[in-house]
């Protein structure tokens, strides 16, 4: 499985951006589906995730009630609607798979290539 992240470009703080995910092969429902995001010099970090089989979704707290993951089963994809965006949302944003919920990026072995946000002040 590959996995292609779009979506990502320029915003001012308060705006919306809408990220997508699309795998090249099938998402069972046992897999796990991540949304990550890294700045310049820091640590790779948690955003959401989303459970394939039955939707359940989770969120990092910095992101809570901003953020909504969903999917798509059929068309094996996911999506990241990010809303009131701020200056420290700015990063490339990634998606990944694992087999088992986690919020360690270490735990997901299949990566996109990352998409940049940036989010103007």
């Amino acid at each position: 499985v590959q996995l292609q992240a779009s979506g990502g470009g320029l915003v001012q703080a308060g705006g919306s951006l809408r990220l997508s995910c699309a795998a090249s092969g099938r998402i069972f429902s046992s897999h796990v589906m991540g949304w990550f995001r890294q700045s310049p010099g820091k640590e790779r970090e948690f955003v959401a995730a989303i459970r394939w089989g039955i939707g359940s979704t989770y969120y990092a707290d910095s992101v809570k009630g901003r953020f909504t993951i969903s999917r798509n089963s059929a068309g094996n994809t996911m999506s990241l609607q990010m809303e009131t965006l701020k200056p420290e949302d700015t990063a490339v944003y990634y998606c990944a798979r694992t087999n088992a919920y986690s919020r360690h990026p270490k735990e997901y072995n299949i990566w996109g290539q990352g998409t940049l946000v940036t989010v103007s002040s």
